[in-house]
Protein backbone atom coordinates (compact mmCIF):
# COMPACT_ATOMS: atom_id res chain seq x y z
CA UNK A 1 0.00 0.00 0.00
CA UNK A 2 1.24 3.48 -0.91
CA UNK A 3 -0.20 6.66 0.57
CA UNK A 4 0.65 9.87 -1.29
CA UNK A 5 -0.16 13.26 0.21
CA UNK A 6 -0.65 16.17 -2.18
CA UNK A 7 -1.02 19.81 -1.22
CA UNK A 8 -3.92 21.73 -2.76
CA UNK A 9 -4.60 19.52 -5.82
CA UNK A 10 -3.94 16.24 -7.60
CA UNK A 11 -1.00 16.22 -10.01
CA UNK A 12 -1.59 16.15 -13.75
CA UNK A 13 -2.06 12.81 -15.46
CA UNK A 14 -3.45 10.62 -12.66
CA UNK A 15 -5.93 8.05 -14.00
CA UNK A 16 -8.35 6.36 -11.59
CA UNK A 17 -10.18 4.39 -14.27
CA UNK A 18 -13.97 4.26 -14.43
CA UNK A 19 -14.56 4.37 -10.66
CA UNK A 20 -12.86 6.11 -7.76
CA UNK A 21 -13.38 5.69 -4.02
CA UNK A 22 -13.77 9.06 -2.31
CA UNK A 23 -13.93 10.29 1.28
CA UNK A 24 -13.51 13.63 3.00
CA UNK A 25 -12.22 14.88 6.33
CA UNK A 26 -13.57 18.07 7.85
CA UNK A 27 -13.17 20.01 11.09
CA UNK A 28 -16.47 18.59 12.30
CA UNK A 29 -19.81 17.24 11.13
CA UNK A 30 -21.68 20.50 10.54
CA UNK A 31 -22.29 21.43 6.91
CA UNK A 32 -22.75 25.08 7.86
CA UNK A 33 -19.82 25.45 10.26
CA UNK A 34 -17.01 23.01 9.53
CA UNK A 35 -14.75 23.42 6.49
CA UNK A 36 -13.52 20.74 4.11
CA UNK A 37 -9.89 19.92 4.94
CA UNK A 38 -8.92 16.73 3.08
CA UNK A 39 -10.15 14.60 0.18
CA UNK A 40 -9.02 10.96 -0.08
CA UNK A 41 -9.14 8.88 -3.26
CA UNK A 42 -8.32 5.36 -4.39
CA UNK A 43 -8.69 3.42 -7.62
CA UNK A 44 -9.23 0.24 -5.59
CA UNK A 45 -5.67 -0.94 -6.26
CA UNK A 46 -4.42 -0.66 -2.68
CA UNK A 47 -2.99 2.84 -3.10
CA UNK A 48 -4.47 6.07 -1.73
CA UNK A 49 -4.05 9.70 -2.70
CA UNK A 50 -4.76 12.41 -0.16
CA UNK A 51 -5.37 16.02 -1.18
CA UNK A 52 -4.92 18.55 1.61
CA UNK A 53 -7.09 21.54 0.75
CA UNK A 54 -5.92 25.14 0.43
CA UNK A 55 -8.79 26.49 2.50
CA UNK A 56 -8.14 30.07 1.38
CA UNK A 57 -9.22 29.31 -2.19
CA UNK A 58 -10.12 25.63 -2.76
CA UNK A 59 -8.37 26.02 -6.12
CA UNK A 60 -7.95 22.41 -7.25
CA UNK A 61 -8.83 22.07 -10.95
CA UNK A 62 -7.57 18.50 -11.38
CA UNK A 63 -9.51 17.24 -8.37
CA UNK A 64 -12.64 19.11 -9.47
CA UNK A 65 -12.35 17.67 -12.98
CA UNK A 66 -12.12 14.13 -11.61
CA UNK A 67 -15.03 14.51 -9.19
CA UNK A 68 -17.17 16.20 -11.83
CA UNK A 69 -16.45 13.64 -14.55
CA UNK A 70 -19.75 11.93 -15.45
CA UNK A 71 -17.83 8.95 -16.88
CA UNK A 72 -16.30 8.09 -13.47
CA UNK A 73 -18.40 6.55 -10.69
CA UNK A 74 -17.63 8.01 -7.27
CA UNK A 75 -17.90 5.44 -4.44
CA UNK A 76 -18.55 6.66 -0.88
CA UNK A 77 -19.53 5.42 2.53
CA UNK A 78 -22.25 7.81 3.76
CA UNK A 79 -22.20 9.80 0.54
CA UNK A 80 -24.79 12.26 1.85
CA UNK A 81 -22.19 14.13 3.89
CA UNK A 82 -19.27 13.95 1.47
CA UNK A 83 -21.30 14.90 -1.61
CA UNK A 84 -22.72 17.92 0.24
CA UNK A 85 -19.26 19.02 1.37
CA UNK A 86 -17.90 18.79 -2.16
CA UNK A 87 -20.92 20.67 -3.50
CA UNK A 88 -20.43 23.44 -0.96
CA UNK A 89 -16.65 23.92 -1.01
CA UNK A 90 -15.61 22.77 -4.49
CA UNK A 91 -18.77 23.70 -6.38
CA UNK A 92 -19.00 20.23 -7.94
CA UNK A 93 -22.23 18.23 -8.14
CA UNK A 94 -21.06 14.65 -8.42
CA UNK A 95 -22.72 12.03 -10.58
CA UNK A 96 -22.80 9.10 -10.81
CA UNK A 97 -22.33 8.16 -7.16
CA UNK A 98 -22.53 4.94 -5.14
CA UNK A 99 -22.99 4.79 -1.36
CA UNK A 100 -22.00 1.63 0.49
CA UNK A 101 -23.98 2.73 3.56
CA UNK A 102 -27.22 3.06 1.61
CA UNK A 103 -26.57 -0.26 -0.13
CA UNK A 104 -25.90 -1.90 3.22
CA UNK A 105 -29.13 -0.58 4.73
CA UNK A 106 -31.10 -1.85 1.76
CA UNK A 107 -29.68 -5.36 1.78
CA UNK A 108 -28.16 -6.14 5.21
CA UNK A 109 -31.53 -5.99 6.94
CA UNK A 110 -30.40 -8.64 9.43
CA UNK A 111 -28.36 -6.03 11.34
CA UNK A 112 -28.43 -2.38 12.38
CA UNK A 113 -24.63 -2.10 12.13
CA UNK A 114 -23.88 -0.27 8.90
CA UNK A 115 -20.68 1.57 9.79
CA UNK A 116 -17.66 1.23 7.51
CA UNK A 117 -15.76 -0.71 10.16
CA UNK A 118 -18.61 -3.23 10.52
CA UNK A 119 -19.05 -3.62 6.77
CA UNK A 120 -15.35 -4.11 6.12
CA UNK A 121 -15.02 -6.69 8.86
CA UNK A 122 -18.03 -8.75 7.77
CA UNK A 123 -17.79 -8.58 3.99
CA UNK A 124 -14.05 -8.61 3.31
CA UNK A 125 -12.53 -9.75 6.60
CA UNK A 126 -10.50 -6.59 7.32
CA UNK A 127 -10.32 -4.84 10.68
CA UNK A 128 -10.10 -1.04 10.53
CA UNK A 129 -8.82 1.31 13.20
CA UNK A 130 -10.95 4.38 13.91
CA UNK A 131 -8.51 5.88 16.43
CA UNK A 132 -7.83 9.04 14.40
CA UNK A 133 -11.47 9.70 13.50
CA UNK A 134 -11.68 12.65 15.88
CA UNK A 135 -8.50 14.60 15.28
CA UNK A 136 -7.47 18.01 13.95
CA UNK A 137 -7.80 17.71 10.18
CA UNK A 138 -7.15 21.42 9.80
CA UNK A 139 -3.56 21.10 11.02
CA UNK A 140 -0.84 22.31 8.65
CA UNK A 141 0.98 18.98 8.93
CA UNK A 142 -0.93 15.72 9.09
CA UNK A 143 0.63 12.92 11.12
CA UNK A 144 1.42 9.53 9.65
CA UNK A 145 -1.36 8.08 11.81
CA UNK A 146 -3.85 10.59 10.38
CA UNK A 147 -2.76 9.81 6.84
CA UNK A 148 -3.08 6.06 7.40
CA UNK A 149 -6.55 6.50 8.89
CA UNK A 150 -7.68 8.73 6.04
CA UNK A 151 -6.38 6.25 3.46
CA UNK A 152 -8.14 3.31 5.12
CA UNK A 153 -11.51 4.96 4.50
CA UNK A 154 -11.14 4.58 0.73
CA UNK A 155 -8.97 1.48 0.26
CA UNK A 156 -11.78 -1.08 0.55
CA UNK A 157 -14.77 0.73 -0.99
CA UNK A 158 -14.44 -0.93 -4.40
CA UNK A 159 -14.49 -4.38 -2.79
CA UNK A 160 -17.45 -3.44 -0.61
CA UNK A 161 -19.36 -2.13 -3.63
CA UNK A 162 -18.82 -5.39 -5.48
CA UNK A 163 -19.93 -7.51 -2.51
CA UNK A 164 -22.98 -5.34 -1.87
CA UNK A 165 -23.94 -5.38 -5.55
CA UNK A 166 -24.06 -9.17 -5.45
CA UNK A 167 -26.35 -9.02 -2.42
CA UNK A 168 -28.55 -6.32 -3.98
CA UNK A 169 -28.92 -8.38 -7.15
CA UNK A 170 -29.71 -11.50 -5.12
CA UNK A 171 -32.49 -9.70 -3.23
CA UNK A 172 -33.86 -7.85 -6.29
CA UNK A 173 -33.07 -4.40 -4.89
CA UNK A 174 -30.49 -3.09 -7.36
CA UNK A 175 -32.92 -0.74 -9.11
CA UNK A 176 -34.10 0.65 -5.76
CA UNK A 177 -30.49 1.25 -4.71
CA UNK A 178 -29.71 3.02 -7.98
CA UNK A 179 -32.72 5.29 -7.56
CA UNK A 180 -31.42 6.26 -4.10
CA UNK A 181 -27.95 6.96 -5.49
CA UNK A 182 -29.42 9.10 -8.28
CA UNK A 183 -31.35 11.16 -5.69
CA UNK A 184 -28.30 11.86 -3.50
CA UNK A 185 -27.24 15.19 -5.11
CA UNK A 186 -30.78 16.48 -4.57
CA UNK A 187 -30.82 15.22 -0.97
CA UNK A 188 -27.52 17.07 -0.41
CA UNK A 189 -28.88 20.25 -1.98
CA UNK A 190 -31.80 20.06 0.47
CA UNK A 191 -29.35 19.62 3.36
CA UNK A 192 -27.34 22.65 2.30
CA UNK A 193 -30.49 24.74 1.77
CA UNK A 194 -31.71 24.13 5.33
CA UNK A 195 -33.89 21.00 5.12
CA UNK A 196 -31.38 18.61 6.70
CA UNK A 197 -33.64 17.60 9.59
CA UNK A 198 -36.99 17.84 7.79
CA UNK A 199 -38.56 14.92 5.94
CA UNK A 200 -40.38 16.77 3.14
CA UNK A 201 -42.09 13.51 2.16
CA UNK A 202 -43.73 13.11 5.57
CA UNK A 203 -47.43 13.92 6.04
CA UNK A 204 -46.89 16.12 9.10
Amino acid sequence: MTITLHKNDLPDGLDFGDSVAVDTETLGLSLTRDPLCLVQLSAGDGDAYLVQMDRSSYDCPNLKALLGNPEVQKIFHFARFDVAMVQKYLGVSMTPVYCTKIASKLVRTYTDRHGLKDLTRELIGKDMSKQQQSSDWGADQLSQAQQAYAASDVLYLHQLRDKLNMMLAREGRMALAQACFDFLPTRCALDLAGWAETDIFAHA
